[in-house]
Parts: structure tokens; sequence; C-alpha cells
């Protein structure tokens, strides 16, 4: 027996997130409340994306957009594609500036197929969910925040594939972004990483990111400390010269500042104060925690369930 897919339209909001937060290379990321808000329903056939905001004029508008194709990819998982879609996309992260612009399409794209399926949230759980999104993305830092929320510890499980744990924040985090006008590049960014880091530097940036955990959840005046790394900023530095200068002034000044995801974006998480001006290539913004994830409404639900086995919350 087929699958049933519902007539209505479904709609989700997916986060930004900034992967890292420093020393948590490809593992931690925090939900930021800068959203890219999509729907889609069902067609008779054909496959058809509009699109409004960042990425408009520029990205395709047919099943090789990355929410179509996360959305079959999707579909193929539950065992059958629907004839066709009509996807639309109010995007308002900002693309290729390491605030997860990708991970939000890919991890909307998984849940509006979830939604526009009768049981599509029972048959896949938030494990599968996470799973496919990691599949697809490759590497869950970026899509574990995206889906769950909060501060996430993602990680890798040889075939089970990929899994997180979402942790809540402390209530005084409040995110600074500072966003560039040039982009940068995931694979730009990879590309300037070593092959092999010292024992040392390992080792250093095993106790940081144990202790970020702490700071971000229970301690935040840890947080200076808790985000100094050695495995990829100082690698990554000279292919983005502004952004390594950005940290270092706010650094210098006592702000836990790092760079977000690949960049350019930097990240503050403790007080910038209203006196540093970053420079007229430089936007500010202040934002708060997104502690729900990619919420679904439309369909058969209003809300994406928390599923126990991809992700346990805890205080």
């Amino acid at each position: 027996m087929g699958l049933s897919f519902v007539s209505e339209t479904v709609s989700v909001s997916t986060p930004a997130t900034s992967a890292n937060l420093g020393p948590g290379f490809d593992s931690l990321g925090l939900a930021l409340t800068l959203h890219d808000d999509l729907t889609a329903r069902v067609t008779d056939s054909g496959f058809t994306v509009e699109i409004s905001g960042q990425g408009a004029g520029e990205l395709p508008v047919d099943e090789s957009h990355l929410v179509v194709r996360s959305m079959l990819a999707t579909f193929d998982e539950l065992g059958e594609r629907p004839p066709g879609l009509a996807v639309s996309c109010v995007n308002r992260i900002p693309q290729a500036r390491g605030l997860g612009s990708s991970s939000a399409a890919i991890v909307g794209g998984v849940q509006l197929a979830r939604g526009l399926v009768k049981g599509g949230l029972e048959l896949l759980d938030d494990a599968d969910a996470l799973r496919i999104a990691a599949r697809i993305e490759g590497h869950p830092d970026n899509v574990a925040p995206c889906l769950l929320g909060g501060f996430t510890v993602a990680w890798t499980e040889g075939v089970a594939g990929a899994r997180a744990v979402s942790l809540t924040p402390a209530a005084s985090v409040r995110p600074t972004v500072f966003i560039p006008d040039e982009r940068g590049y995931t694979a730009t960014a990879r590309a300037a990483l070593p092959a092999e880091v010292p024992h040392a530097d390992g080792a250093f940036n095993a106790g940081r990111a144990a202790l970020l955990t702490h700071a971000l959840t229970s301690d935040p005046s840890l947080l200076f400390p808790a985000t100094e790394d050695r495995l990829h900023q100082g690698y990554r530095g000279p292919g983005m010269p502004g952004s390594a200068s950005l940290v270092a002034a706010l650094r210098s000044i006592g702000v836990a500042a790092v760079i977000s995801g690949a960049g350019p974006t930097v990240l503050a998480l403790t007080e910038v104060p209203a006196d540093f001006h970053p420079g007229s290539h430089w936007r500010g913004e202040v934002l708060g925690v997104d502690d729900a994830g990619a919420r679904v409404k439309g369909g058969m639900v209003e809300h994406a369930e928390r599923g126990p086995v991809a992700a346990g919350r805890t205080s």
C-alpha cells in the first residue's frame, strides 16, 4: 500500500545555526533566532520553486534546488515520491556566510516531506530525519541544531549515522553575529586544514570543548577561555583575514568571539561593548538562541514532536 499525501500546504521555519563555536570542530552547534520560512504542497506534476529574499535570482527554481532535493531524498526513504511539488522559500539567512543556510534548506526539505505524508512523523522519527539531513550535508554539526534547536553536540556512530543531543543554553547567552559583505565557502575553508595536527593541540581542544559545554549551559563567565581553539581557526585565518582580525579585536577586549562555522561571519557569545565598531563592511546583529528547532505547521501536524532516539533534551 502506497503513501498517502496531504492536500494542504505545509510550512516549516528553519533557524540559522553557528557550528564549531571555537573548539567544537564538526561537533558543536547553536541554533539562532534568524529563520527561513518554507512552504510546500503536493501538485499533479512537476517541481516549481519560488524564492524571495536571500538567494533570489541566484538559486535554481526546479528540482535541483536543495530544498526539493532534500524532500525527494526523504520521500525516497519513505518509499514513494509525490507526482509534483510547489515550494516557496522566504530566505533570511545569508548565503555562504557560515550561518548554516544550506543546513536550513536541507532540514527544511526533510521536515516538509515528513509533514506532507500522513503519519510521516511516525514513519520517520527525528533520528531518521537527522540521519538523512546529515547524509545530504556531509556532517551533522549544523543540521543538528537546525533540526533540534538549542545547543547541540553531534557525532557519527558507524552504520547508525549521525546522532545528537540538544542542551539548553544559559538564559544570559545572547549571541551577536557580525556578517560581512563577502561570502565564504566551506570547501575552501576545509581545504586550508592540515591532514594532521599536533597531539597537544588535540588535547587542548578536547579540554576546551568539554569546558564550553559547561560554560554555555551553566557558567557563561567561562565562555572566554572555553572558546579558545587550536584545530581550525588559525589555519583558516589567512583565507579570511578580515574575520581573523575581527575575532582578534573582540578577544583583545575580553569578548568570547569565534569564527561562525566555516566563516566568514564572526560570532560573539558574550556581550559586545556598545562603543565597539567592527567597520563599515560588517553588519552586527544581536540574536537569541532558538530552542525549538525546525517547526512544522499544516498538513497533519502543528509541530514536529521531538523524538527520544535522535536527541535527548536536557537542561
